[in-house]
């Protein structure tokens, strides 16, 4: 499975490169991502606006927002869930996050996915619910620059609370 994880991530970095590494200045955009969440995991969400937030796994979002909004609505239908659609800005200039189009690979093409690797660190800018029933939220967030003091500051927290590999 290690081998596998580590030749995607390879791959979204191939293309990454490939896609925006020769711009001078690539346009910002934005992506969407519609999820269910559990209402606890959900609140915990809210409670760090402003924050930062990382998704531990590949990260697949649409430029469409149609189709990211459809899977946001169908979790909502689950009275134990929150639907959230997910409203990413991306600004490539920025980032040092590997990400990519996978449009052309992807069976579902019509989609325009781009997929994120592992870890991907983005801001909760804002938080605010679509519909009336407070099932369905927006939450709008920006992927974050590896230079970002607080994306720093709790980077070095986390290491200060790791023990070194020499010392186990």
């Amino acid at each position: 499975m290690g081998f596998f994880i580590r030749d995607l991530h390879r791959h979204i970095e191939e293309q990454h490169t490939e896609q925006f590494g020769n711009q001078y200045s690539p346009a910002s955009f934005t992506v969407y991502r519609g999820q269910g969440s559990s209402k606890i995991d959900f609140k915990q969400v809210s409670k760090t606006k402003g924050g930062l937030i990382s998704f531990n796994n590949f990260l697949s979002t649409s430029k469409k927002r149609e189709i990211s909004l459809d899977f946001a609505q169908h979790a909502a239908i689950n009275p134990d869930l929150a639907g959230i659609l997910f409203i990413m800005q991306i600004d490539p200039a920025q980032s040092t996050t590997p990400f990519a189009s996978i449009r052309e690979v992807s069976y579902f093409y019509t989609e325009d996915e781009m997929l994120f690797s592992m870890h991907t660190v983005f801001r909760i800018c804002d938080i605010k619910p679509m519909t009336e029933n407070n099932r369905l939220y927006e939450v709008i967030l920006t992927l974050m620059s590896d230079v970002d003091e607080d994306l720093c500051a709790l980077t070095d927290s986390i290491r200060d609370e790791i023990p070194s590999w020499e010392s186990g």
